[in-house]
């Protein structure tokens, strides 16, 4: 079952990356006028460039994880079997 939902589960993280992006744009929209800062721009406050780094991390993350095991509980829905393990291994 896990090539079947394999497809699936790049669709899924494609969209969830698409809506973390317009989700992070937002939300940095309201903290500032312009662009989140990137290593690549010469004149750039470090850590402002690094609370916009662990921002949209945090916030693409989160949707994917989201995405990921909502699509994984459909998937079960829809055929009876989970597609990944039940539950985190003990060490």
């Amino acid at each position: 079952m896990k090539f079947i939902f394999t497809p699936i589960s790049i669709i899924g993280g494609l969209i969830a990356g698409l809506f973390a992006k317009k989700l992070f744009e937002q939300l940095w929209g309201l903290v500032a006028d312009e662009e989140p800062p990137e290593s690549e721009h010469r004149e750039v406050s470090v850590g402002k460039m690094l609370v916009a780094a662990a921002v949209q991390g945090a916030i693409f993350r989160a949707v994917k994880e989201a995405s990921d095991h909502y699509s994984r509980r459909a998937f079960a829905s829809a055929t009876g079997t989970w597609p990944g393990q039940e539950r985190p291994e003990r060490e």
